[in-house]
Order: C-alpha cells, then sequence, then structure tokens
C-alpha cells in the first residue's frame, strides 16, 4: 500500500513539474513571439532577382538597421528609435498600400534584432497588403553581401 501511495504522490508531483515546465515555455516563446509568418518573409535571392530584372514590379527597399545599403534602399535608420520609425511612417504614407514594401536590418540574427519588430509591425498596422521581411537570419554581411548581391557603394 505504502508502494502505491508514494507511486501515486510521485506521479502527481511530475505532473506538477512538467505542467510548470511547460506554462514556463509557452510563456518565454510568447515574450519572443514575432509578428511574421512565412509568407511574409522575401528569401535574397529574389529580392536580388528583382533588382537584376529591369522589368520587374517597382519594390520600395528600406534599411530600417544600420547596416550596409542594398542596392535602391532608402535608409530610414535603425527603427528602434522612435525618431527613426517617425521618419519610416512618413515614407510609408507617400505609398498605396498595394506597393511591394520590404524592409531589412541585419545588423544581427531575428531574434537578437531591436528594429525588424517596430519596422515590421508599423508598415502591417499601416495596411501594406505586400509588406514583406528581407529573410536576413544570420545578418546582412552573411545572407546578402557575402552572396555578391548588390550592395550601394560607400
Amino acid at each position: 500500500m505504502k508502494k502505491i501511495l508514494l507511486i501515486i504522490l510521485l506521479s502527481i508531483g511530475l505532473t506538477s513539474i512538467c505542467n510548470a515546465q511547460t506554462s514556463i515555455n509557452t510563456k518565454q516563446s510568447l515574450d519572443k513571439r514575432d509578428t511574421w509568418t512565412q509568407k511574409d518573409l522575401i528569401e535574397p535571392s529574389d529580392l536580388a532577382a528583382i533588382l537584376a530584372n529591369a522589368k520587374a514590379k517597382q519594390t520600395q527597399i528600406y534599411n530600417i538597421g544600420v547596416v550596409d545599403n542594398i542596392k535602391g534602399a532608402k535608409n530610414m535608420g535603425g527603427a528602434s528609435e522612435q525618431a527613426n520609425l517617425e521618419k519610416f511612417k512618413i515614407a510609408l504614407s507617400n505609398l498605396p498600400k498595394t506597393t511591394q514594401v520590404v524592409v531589412y536590418c541585419g545588423c544581427c540574427p531575428f531574434e537578437k534584432c531591436p528594429n525588424i519588430r517596430p519596422a515590421f509591425n508599423l508598415m502591417k498596422a499601416m495596411g501594406f497588403s505586400n509588406g514583406k521581411l528581407l529573410n536576413l537570419p544570420t545578418n546582412l554581411k552573411q545572407n546578402w553581401i557575402a552572396k555578391g548581391y548588390p550592395i550601394e557603394p560607400k
């Protein structure tokens, strides 16, 4: 009888520990939740192909970080600063909501970047149906420059 009681108590204890661990993991993942989905990303190779095609539909590219400018990008400065985010908002306010807009930072991996979330969220909140985030999961140097994609001269 004591063994059965001990097994029941251990089971209850382990269940509580597992549930507590699940709650912690869920909370942590919500704190780091990205506001974009896979369909909101554009691959570097796809953007490079658009830039190389003179007949491609006009794409507005915004550097919302503190890195080099991709060819044709407009530099807004780090979107983690309110003044730069406001500058980005003003730039977007002059565009039709159907314009293909690409934002990028590339200062560091997505999970650490302070600039992409404010800019991406603003673009979506303003109703841009073709807003994309350039998929630079590591950084601009590795995911764009090292591949030979076009950069504005310094």
